[in-house]
């Protein structure tokens, strides 16, 4: 933005401003200098932090495959057409924990060869995690005793990389990392993508940008990568970015609001005996049981309650049976299968009756709701299986490389006569000064809405614009000194 002083004192006519052929033109190509210096700064400072969600997200791709070979024998058993009751499987596991330990859920063998997981509550873990005793449907064997988190059901392994990816295994204050990286990710990818369309438009090598020239050597062979890389992997970067923000702290609690008001938010199930319903929770599918059930629950009452269930609208073999945590509460029979399709229908039963209180089925899910928890599955690598989380990783060490090449394009722009650890100089500052009055207002009210809507990036951009700011005026003074 320029600015012209005026002697106060001095005639309107005293100094006659410019004719029209004298005026300097306002440079061309501003917006694009603007994503230029935006892609690079945003890149320097968040590329690590992106850098280490890559590297975790792709570890967690494989962590699904990895867990059925290190926790086999607790997964899996020989087959049988034999089943015991749900009952005396419960009795089994109740024995095997002793003492006067809670009872929180119970998910049946989903097929034959797989165990049946009795969950209990355990004081000393960490919340939404419990204790899971792994019983042979067929003999009532214990195979084993595990943490595991969630309704997703991890394991120990898996639950480690899971908190690395979400928050450096630091807990809440860890969570600030995966937010920020999150939230920029979204906003360089659109940034490299509007550089790619201005630059795609003037070269005459045009397929150059859709794959790299290997006749290039030093920067423009690394420049060349990076750009087609960085278009290949545009769309799953954004939905990376687009999917990881519901879980953040504080954006996830925007983007939670603005489903609400556009009436897309995850309907609950009312499990209340006198009709109230709870607070729905955007991500059940990370959350387990919280808190113990307040009485001994019946260990014949499961197989009743499946029973019930199946009847109404549980048809999978994937379901876990949770009795009431608290007085006045029903028992709640759900579907967890996250695989397409997805089928996550609920059921709510009174105890007492047998009546059933509530249900709530996928199909009848907003269309945004919908979405919101296919984007989700998606992105944990759980709708299509083994496809999905091969996708996911090759997504993820795509993103990766981009940040190192990104790097390695920064330290090859360096002047050749200087240290050899000395970095480029950034793009060069004034696109927004060069740039017309309407342009700087879109700018303006983008910076804005997105700060909005993205805290994070709100604050961190602040900070780069006042960093930024106060650089550039003591090189202009030491400039003028010179």
């Amino acid at each position: 933005m320029t600015t012209t002083t005026e002697s106060l004192g001095a005639h309107p006519q005293a100094a006659p401003g410019p004719s029209r052929e004298q005026r300097p033109k306002r440079p061309r190509g501003w917006l694009a200098q603007l994503l230029l210096r935006l892609h690079f700064y945003a890149g320097v400072l968040v590329g690590p932090f992106i850098l280490i969600a890559a590297v975790s997200g792709g570890l967690y791709a494989l962590t699904p495959v990895i867990e059925k070979a290190v926790y086999a024998h607790e997964l899996r058993v020989p087959a049988s057409d034999a089943e015991l009751s749900l009952a005396d499987q419960i009795r089994a596991a109740q024995q095997y924990v002793g003492g006067d330990v809670a009872l929180s859920a119970v998910r049946p063998a989903p097929e034959p060869g797989a165990t049946t997981r009795v969950l209990f509550v355990d004081p000393s873990l960490g919340g939404s995690e419990s204790r899971a005793v792994f019983v042979d449907p067929a003999t009532a064997e214990i195979r084993g005793d595990l943490t595991v988190y969630g309704t997703s059901g991890a394991l120990p392994l898996r639950t480690w990389v899971d908190n690395l990816h979400r928050n450096l295994n630091l807990g809440e204050p860890g969570r600030f990392y995966s937010e920020l990286a999150a939230s920029w990710l979204g906003i360089i990818a659109l940034a490299g993508l509007g550089l790619w369309i201005a630059r795609i438009r003037k070269s005459r090598t045009k397929k150059d940008f859709v794959r790299p020239n290997r006749r290039y050597t030093g920067y423009r062979k690394t420049l060349s990568w990076h750009t087609s890389l960085g278009i290949w992997a545009l769309v799953g970067a954004l939905f990376l970015s687009a999917t990881g923000i519901t879980w953040s702290q504080y954006a996830g609690g925007n983007v939670g609001v603005v489903r609400a008001a556009l009436g897309g938010g995850t309907p609950a199930l009312a499990t209340s005996l006198d009709g109230a319903a709870p607070a729905d929770d955007e991500h059940a599918h990370h959350h387990g049981p919280a808190s113990a059930p307040t009485g001994e629950a019946n260990p014949d009452t499961f197989d009743a309650m499946l029973a019930i269930a199946q009847r109404i609208n549980v048809n999978t073999g994937l379901v876990e049976i949770k009795p009431p945590a608290e007085p006045g509460q029903a028992w709640v029979v759900k579907e967890i299968k996250a695989a397409f399709p997805t089928e996550v229908d609920q059921v709510a039963i009174n105890g007492s009756t047998m009546e059933v209180v509530d249900r709530l089925d996928f199909a009848d899910y907003p269309p945004l709701a919908k979405l919101s928890r296919w984007g989700i599955d998606l992105h944990m690598g759980a709708m299509f299986g083994l496809i999905n989380q091969l996708v996911l990783l090759l997504l993820a060490a795509g993103i990766a490389t981009l940040v190192v090449l990104g790097y390695l394009m920064w330290w090859r722009r360096r002047p050749t006569r200087t240290s050899p650890l000395e970095f480029a100089s950034p793009p060069r500052r004034g696109a927004v000064r060069g740039a017309p009055w309407w342009g700087i207002g879109i700018v303006a009210v983008a910076a804005i809405g997105i700060g909005i809507v993205l805290p994070f990036v709100g604050w961190t951009l602040l900070g780069f614009v006042v960093i930024d700011t106060v650089v550039g005026a003591v090189r202009e003074r030491r400039v003028r000194r010179a």
